[in-house]
């Protein structure tokens, strides 16, 4: 027993200071390394850097520095960096296939920032999902969903996929569709539409809207309502108009039909 303690013992003393100056290696790198990146933001804000672009160097950054930090502190306990990166070389293969989906997210976060098919805030459309740019970071891009839930997709099925940009056009087209019955009088019928939308505040005049009958259906005559908006009012517009045409038709006395359904009786 005593044999073993004096063993322990001699552990403690060999590895302890190695092993407190190893903590104190990381504590201090750690804190050094939260300077240089706040300095880098610092810097990067007064250059006016893109914001897509600050996020992404930084978060880049973050990860070399701590990687290198743990190779000195992993040094610093006595394994040698040389037997360290023999070890990482022998085992090469099967790191590069564990690795392969975070290599090919790398890549993909590197290849959106290159072409910048979007950026931080805008309002994108990619793997079936829809939301708001929140932070494009090295392996990951985060969105803000309509509901207000965070979507989190590798970057490189992103840039694999298709990538619907609502934002990058800064208008959109409001497409809405009513149907009125086949007694109404069109003319007025689109008099009062076109009133509708072009008395909305946040409808653009350029491009102009439009009202046109779009389909001659079994139980509706049908018009095709495309007003314009900012990107950011797009819902706004949407809503407003559906309300504010059911107001403007029923003052009409414009019927809007309900759907027909044809009940078939079979004779015995």
């Amino acid at each position: 027993m005593e044999k073993y303690l004096e063993k322990f013992q001699d552990l403690i003393i060999t590895y302890a200071p190695k092993a407190i100056m190893a903590i104190i290696i990381y504590i201090v790198g750690s804190y050094i390394i939260s300077l240089l990146l706040r300095a880098t933001k610092k810097i990067m804000i007064k250059r006016e850097v893109d914001i897509t672009l600050q996020k992404f160097l930084v978060n880049l950054l973050h990860w070399t520095l701590k990687i290198l930090l743990i190779i000195t502190v992993i040094a610093k306990l006595g394994v040698e960096t040389t037997s360290f990166a023999a070890i990482l070389a022998s085992a090469g293969l099967a790191i590069g296939l564990a690795l392969q989906g975070s290599l090919g997210n790398f890549a993909g976060g590197v290849l959106i920032m290159l072409f910048k098919p979007f950026k931080v805030g805008d309002l994108i459309e990619a793997q079936g999902e829809i939301g708001v740019v929140k932070e494009i970071e090295i392996f990951t891009t985060k969105l803000t969903g309509l509901s207000n839930k965070e979507i989190i997709i590798p970057n490189g099925s992103l840039s694999n996929g298709n990538i619907v940009n609502y934002s990058s056009e800064g208008t959109r087209r409001v497409d809405l569709t009513f149907g009125v019955s086949y007694d109404a009088d069109i003319k007025q019928t689109k008099e009062i539409l076109m009133n509708v939308i072009t008395s909305h505040p946040k409808v653009l005049k350029d491009p102009a809207p439009t009202v046109n009958v779009s389909e001659l259906a079994d139980s509706s005559v049908n018009f095709a309502v495309r007003p314009w908006s900012k990107t950011e009012d797009y819902w706004a517009v949407y809503f407003d108009i559906t309300e504010n045409t059911k107001i403007a038709l029923d003052k009409a006395g414009i019927e809007i039909p309900y759907p027909h359904s044809v009940e078939i009786h079979k004779e015995s």
